[in-house]
């Protein structure tokens, strides 16, 4: 979950690490560091607890010389946010320098049998057993620095992506991972190190995404070897990233998730493109032209997923079930990998998610793959682990999200869902000609239509202020708009830290009612469906109890707007595509509130962007 940068070449490394680790920042800020050989042949390391704003002014006068040099912001596992723990870790000779991403799970048995030798350790993090324990084994068995990493990594359980450095060696750095990404990007006389592409593409468009188990030696003035841990050498796989920089910059606005929101109709348009023809009659998606048997012929489909993605899960089972018949379950993936699920290989099993890089869905797709299920792989991120551990699949193409409360990822999502049941139940017949072509042209507007929503920001960011003094909120929704209630307490949650929860509108006789008075305020997803007159009940229900509405309703509708504090107008829409609509006012609520507040909406507190660890 932290963020890994590296660069070794003839250009100084100081300046490449920082830019690289404020555009990793959004991984993780709870601490930052850099350690660099410098020009007189020393391991220099400085790092600082907060924000990589902090690592510059603490580096002002520091020596900040030398070409080579490996760098690290970190989300805090084993030791609190502090210097002491921040990445790099030095060896205790301070020869070596090692940052990590990850969580080695037997750091604390090695920690004893290394302290039992005499070793002495300068912080509390599981990372600092690794690169003690590699200096140890070089010393010990006088061996080379691939050669000790090697030994060492033997002996690791857990999740690492690593990097070290050794200053007697000042033009080399070892790499490796397992179940964590690291990309090495490929330059002119020069190598650069990443946990994923934004902070190399300023460089390079040549990237190696590392395979579990892979170590890289990079030298500078010779070729990029990769080889296992066993030595064995292996082929290189460059691949082109597609990355516009532009994407990775705020573009003017204050915050990187305002950007994301309204990008969102242009993002879709580039999910759809290629995939919905020039007509908007007909949705081809590769993977149903490559598996249309296994898809086809699929008993039951499993979604697995994590925090928004699985948010998204609960639309694309609601869509899969109505439009295509086929059974679906929607499970977290942290609790499917430590059942006993039943999982069959006539089973086809989705995995949702942004990075490609969830450490549980990733768990949860490899113990599916065991047992016979056919896996389909739905991501954001090109190249990642994810797509590469499933059978097929389709990303989403809505470009990098750096803001760490997913917006434009999440319609992404519920934009291929919509796209794979369309083709799913158009190939099972389960579905008309006429409803199946009505669907596809009206999900070729939705774009135009989240323009129009986004339209309402002004109204939103007015109606922010009054709810600032909220400690408590809730969200109501019914159908194909629960979901989005419950994301859109996520949202609340995640960037303005006020306690929010998300129910089926008619659950809140079961419980959460007894919570509402004129301190709660109450946000309703009511727009016009087959379950619009349920949910003026459920308004009234509220309103008789004292509460405050903020109703979400369909333009046009003067009903509710007599029992409703506040009304937002959506564009009308299908029943089924109401979610990809309805998200957007609750995401710019969420972000408005946020700023009202004075947090930090891009990197919330405790959050990160991508979970690569238990």
């Amino acid at each position: 979950m932290c963020g890994i940068v590296g660069y070794i070449g003839t250009k100084q490394a100081y300046p490449i690490l920082i830019k690289g680790l404020r555009r990793l920042e959004y991984r993780g800020y709870d601490s930052a560091g850099v350690a660099m050989i410098g020009q007189s042949g020393s391991l220099n390391v400085y790092k600082t607890k907060g924000k990589v704003d902090n690592l510059t002014d603490y580096c002002t006068d520091k020596d900040i010389s030398g070409c080579i040099g490996i760098a690290h912001t970190r989300w805090a596992t084993h030791g609190e946010p502090s210097a002491r723990n921040a990445h790099p870790h030095y060896s205790q000779s301070h020869n070596l320098a090692i940052i990590h991403n990850g969580i080695i799970e037997n750091y604390a048995d090695i920690k004893s049998r290394l302290q039992e030798k005499g070793v002495t350790f300068a912080s509390d993090t599981d990372t600092e057993v690794l690169v003690q324990l590699v200096e140890y084994i070089m010393s010990s068995k006088n061996l080379t620095l691939l050669e000790a990493v090697q030994t060492a990594l033997y002996q690791v359980i857990g999740a690492y992506a690593i990097a070290i450095l050794d200053k007697r060696d000042p033009h080399q750095i070892i790499a490796a991972r397992k179940q964590s990404p690291l990309v090495v990007g490929i330059g002119e006389g020069e190598f650069f190190l990443g946990s994923d592409a934004s902070p190399i593409i300023e460089y390079t468009d040549k990237v190696v995404y590392l395979e579990d188990g892979n170590i890289a030696v990079i030298r500078l003035g010779e070729e990029l070897k990769v080889m296992s841990i066993h030595g064995e050498e292996q082929a290189l796989q460059v691949k082109k990233v597609d990355i516009d920089l532009g994407q990775i910059e705020k573009g003017g606005y204050p915050h990187f998730m305002l950007k994301e929101i309204f990008e969102q109709p242009e993002c879709l348009t580039n999910c759809m493109r290629g995939r919905i023809n020039v007509e908007g009659n007909q949705v081809t998606l590769s993977a149903m032209i490559d598996h249309h048997q296994k898809l086809l012929k699929a008993k039951r489909i499993v979604i697995v997923a994590c925090g928004t993605s699985w948010h998204a899960g609960l639309i694309g089972k609601q869509l899969i079930e109505s439009l295509c018949r086929i059974p679906c379950e929607v499970e977290y993936a942290s609790e499917f990998r430590y059942r006993n699920p039943v999982v069959t290989k006539d089973d086809v099993v989705i995995a949702i998610s942004q990075s490609g890089e969830t450490a549980d869905t990733l768990a949860a797709i490899q113990l599916a793959k065991e047992r016979g299920a056919f896996i389909y792989g739905i991501c954001n991120a090109i190249g990642s682990s994810i797509p590469r551990a499933t059978d097929t699949g389709t990303y989403i193409h809505v470009g990098p999200e750096i803001g760490v409360a997913s917006t434009k990822a999440f319609t992404g999502q519920v934009t291929v869902l919509s796209m794979l049941a369309l083709c799913l139940a158009d190939k099972l017949g389960t579905i008309t000609k006429e409803e199946y072509q009505l669907m596809v042209s009206e999900l070729t507007r939705i774009p135009k239509k989240m323009e129009r929503a986004l339209q309402a920001n002004e109204q939103i960011k007015h109606l922010a202020m009054i709810f600032t003094y909220a400690k408590n909120c809730l969200y109501l929704g019914r159908g194909y708009n629960y979901p989005v209630a419950l994301e859109g307490a996520l949202k609340l949650k995640e960037i303005s830290y006020i306690h929010a929860e998300g129910y089926p509108a008619a659950e809140m006789k079961h419980g959460p009612i007894a919570l509402i008075d004129s301190e709660m305020p109450v946000f309703v997803i009511a727009t016009r469906d087959r379950l619009y007159e349920k949910v003026i009940s459920n308004i009234q229900e509220v309103r008789a109890r004292g509460g405050r509405v903020t109703a979400l309703v369909t333009a046009g509708d003067e009903l509710i707007s007599q029992y409703a504090d506040h009304v937002i107008e959506l564009p009308d829409t299908l029943e089924c595509f109401q979610p990809l609509i309805a998200s957007i006012p609750l995401q710019l609520l969420a972000y408005h509130i946020a700023v009202c507040k004075g947090k930090d909406v891009d990197r919330p507190r405790n959050l990160a962007k991508s979970v690569t660890v238990e």
